[in-house]
C-alpha cells in the first residue's frame, strides 16, 4: 500500500555519490600538491659538472661590482667582438625559461648607446635536474631554445647581447641550488666571482668542448 510518500533512497544514493566524488577530489588535489611541493623539500643533489657557457677554448673577464648582489656573474670576452657571440648551456638540462625579463631597451650592435631597459631583457633559465639551474640574461635576441626544450651541454641557447638594463654587451650569468645562489663552479673550479662589496674580475679558460 502506498502512503503517497517519494522514496529517500535515492537521494541517500545522491548523496554518497557526491561525498565520494567530493572524497576522491580531494586526494587528486593533494597528489597534485606532493608531486609539486615534495621535490622541494627534498635536498639538492650533486652539483652537475657545469662549464663555462662560450666556445671550447676561449678566455673569458669574469666579473662584479656593488650592487651587482653575491654570486652574479658578467662575463666578457677579453678578444673579438662581443656582440652576437654564442651562449651555450653550462650543462645538459630542460629549458624551463625562453623569453623576456623585464624589458629589451633599444641597445644593438647598430646603436650600442641606445637606451638601456629593464631587467634581464630576453634570458633563458635551464633545470639540470637535483634542484640545480642556471640563468642566462642580456642575450641579444630571442633565444634559440624553447620552454621544454631538452638541451645538451655546449649547445648554443642564444647570443650575447645588451638587452634589459645593460650598459654593454655581456652576458650575466648565475647557478643556483634550490632557491640559492651560490658561487658559479666552472670545471669542477670555483669562479672566484662571491660578494658583490668591490669590483673586480679574473678570468677563466672555457672547456666546454664537444664530446
Amino acid at each position: 500500500m502506498s502512503t503517497g510518500q517519494p522514496s529517500r533512497h535515492p537521494a541517500r544514493r545522491r548523496g554518497r555519490l557526491l561525498r565520494t566524488l567530493l572524497v576522491l577530489g580531494t586526494l587528486a588535489a593533494l597528489g597534485a600538491v606532493a608531486v609539486l611541493v615534495v621535490p622541494l623539500l627534498l635536498p639538492p643533489g650533486p652539483r652537475p659538472a657545469f662549464q663555462l657557457p662560450v666556445a671550447c677554448g676561449e678566455t673569458w673577464q669574469l666579473g662584479t661590482y656593488p650592487g651587482h648582489d653575491d654570486y652574479d656573474v658578467d662575463l666578457f670576452p677579453t678578444e673579438g667582438e662581443a656582440w652576437g657571440r654564442p651562449v651555450l648551456a653550462s650543462a645538459a638540462g630542460t629549458v624551463t625559461v625562453a623569453g623576456i625579463n623585464g624589458s629589451l631597451g633599444g641597445r644593438t650592435p647598430e646603436n650600442p648607446d641606445g637606451p638601456r631597459g629593464r631587467g634581464g631583457g630576453y634570458w633563458v633559465k635551464i633545470d639540470h635536474g637535483g634542484r640545480w639551474e642556471t640563468q642566462y640574461l642580456h642575450l641579444l635576441e630571442p633565444p634559440l631554445v624553447r620552454e621544454g626544450q631538452r638541451v645538451a651541454q655546449g649547445e648554443q641557447i642564444g647570443r650575447l647581447g645588451s638587452t634589459g638594463n645593460s650598459g654593454a654587451p655581456h652576458l650575466h650569468y648565475e647557478q643556483r641550488r634550490g632557491w640559492e645562489k651560490v658561487e658559479a663552479h666552472f670545471d669542477g673550479e670555483p669562479s672566484g666571482i662571491t660578494h658583490d662589496d668591490a669590483e673586480y674580475t679574473v678570468r677563466r679558460t672555457s672547456n666546454n668542448c664537444p664530446g
